[in-house]
C-alpha cells in the first residue's frame, strides 16, 4: 500500500504536530450518563416479553430437536389411537349390517 505522504525525519515538525493534536475531554456528567444507560439496558433486558423468552428457549438446537422428536411421537400416538377408533367403529358397523341389515344406516 502506498503511503500518500513521504516519511519526514524533521523532529521539529513531529513535535509541532503532536502539540497541535487537540486533547479530547469527556463531556459533562459523562460517567452518570453511562451508568444511567447501563441501568436502562439491564431493566429492558429483564422486562423481556414471555414470548421472546419462549422463542429463545425453543430455538436452541438441542431443545428444538427434542421438541420436534416429541411432537412427531405425539402425532404418531394420536394417529394410531384415531386409526384404532375408526377401525373399531367400522367393524361395529359391518357386524351390525351383517346381523341386522334393516337397522344399519
Amino acid at each position: 500500500m502506498n503511503n500518500p505522504l513521504p516519511p519526514s525525519d524533521d523532529a521539529g515538525l513531529s513535535a509541532l504536530l503532536r502539540q497541535a493534536r487537540p486533547a479530547a475531554g469527556l463531556p459533562p456528567r459523562f460517567q452518570q450518563n453511562v451508568w444511567r444507560r447501563i441501568e436502562s439496558t439491564e431493566s429492558a433486558a429483564r422486562s423481556e416479553n414471555w414470548l421472546d423468552w419462549l422463542a429463545n428457549l425453543v430455538l436452541r438446537p438441542r431443545l428444538a430437536a427434542g421438541l420436534a422428536a416429541g411432537l412427531l411421537l405425539a402425532g404418531a400416538v394420536a394417529g394410531t389411537w384415531q386409526g384404532r377408533q375408526t377401525a373399531r367403529q367400522e367393524a361395529q358397523m359391518s357386524y351390525l349390517a351383517a346381523v341386522a341389515p334393516s337397522v344399519a344406516p
